[in-house]
């Protein structure tokens, strides 16, 4: 990983799932970005609220950097069941402006941002797995808004392999000691069980680099 990469002239715009995630990266220097701004976690199945928020925090963004980068992915981010043609990058195609350098990251979700197809399958073993990040622990009353128990039967007793968390800053272990109660009452309520596996941040580092303008990016 190149150690000349600056985000100083950027503003990062991010799904709240990847909080965790972002503000380790800012702690520990390699995240330097102008300003970093959140939609609510969870909105991926509430399009007109995401397009509300995301379109307040590039506004937001535009205050204090020319170049923005929209952490969030293309596929699962946005879901709009009215009308299937909107895509997250039709939104916020509508959102440039001329002089702003806008552009997003080039994953499907969040839980690609981490760990890449072949490596999810190389963690699932050919298990049905149901993967996810910190933030949907964390964030979890958000995450799954308007879901019961019943809605939970339905979608997770499925995945025979069991949760697996993509855990790339050391954030189970802690919430283990923290918080034992909350996730074995989210493992419960899943009707699965969550396990952790440590991953490196090196791919999402890299899909951030992907992201910036090509002059910025780091020699080879």
């Amino acid at each position: 990983m190149s150690k000349d990469v600056s985000f100083q002239d950027y503003v990062i715009v991010a799904c709240g799932t990847m909080i965790p995630e972002l503000n380790y990266l800012k702690a520990t220097g390699f995240l330097d970005a102008a300003k970093i701004l959140y939609t609510t976690p969870g909105l991926h199945q509430t399009p007109n609220e995401l397009e509300k928020q995301l379109l307040k925090q590039l506004n937001e963004a535009k205050k204090y950097a020319k170049k923005i980068i929209i952490v969030y992915g293309g596929t699962y981010c946005y879901i709009n069941i009215k009308n299937p043609t909107r895509t997250i990058d039709t939104v916020i195609n509508e959102m440039r402006e001329e002089g702003y350098f806008i552009s997003r990251t080039i994953v499907h979700n969040c839980i690609d941002m981490i760990a890449s197809v072949d490596e999810r399958e190389e963690i699932a073993q050919g298990s049905k797995v149901w993967f996810c990040t910190p933030g949907w622990l964390k964030y979890r009353e958000h995450e799954f808004k308007g879901w019961d128990k019943a809605t939970a039967n339905e979608n997770f007793p499925q995945y025979s392999g069991g949760a697996i968390m993509l855990d790339s800053i050391g954030f189970f272990d802690q919430y283990m000691e923290e918080h034992p109660e909350e996730i074995l009452d989210f493992s419960d309520w899943m009707g699965i069980p969550l396990e952790a596996r440590n991953v490196s941040l090196d791919r999402f580092k890299n899909v951030l680099i992907n992201a910036m303008d090509p002059a910025d990016k780091p020699r080879e």
